[in-house]
């Protein structure tokens, strides 16, 4: 899995419009093959950064994400950042939910 992580800043006044623009793009990307989650964040206390995250099933799925008419759309929004906009992939090697708490706090190491 790869997890797309995309972090913007929007201009004075615009967060809404700008909100609303990438709110927009996640339906589309969902609907992209092998995409397993989309979704908009707004971080707190930094109510004006905002966060497109995006899992993908395969390097091959993002690559043809990447090529998409969708994510040239991302790519002019990234633009209207008030600041340097970031874009991380991350690479997941193993996926463990509850089963390692549990392990961690029953372990008697």
């Amino acid at each position: 899995m790869i997890i797309e992580v995309m972090s913007l800043v929007p201009p004075p006044g615009k967060q809404y419009e700008l909100g609303k623009a990438l709110a927009s793009l996640v339906g589309p990307t969902q609907a992209q093959p092998g995409c397993l989650s989309c979704c908009l964040l707004q971080t707190f206390p930094a109510k004006d950064l905002m966060q497109l995250e995006t899992r993908w099933d395969s390097k091959e799925c993002l690559t043809q994400h990447l090529r998409s008419d969708v994510y040239k759309h991302l790519l002019l929004l990234m633009e209207q950042s008030a600041t340097p906009p970031v874009l991380e992939f991350l690479g997941v090697l193993e996926l463990r939910g509850l089963d390692l708490v549990e392990t961690a706090r029953t372990s008697l190491d």
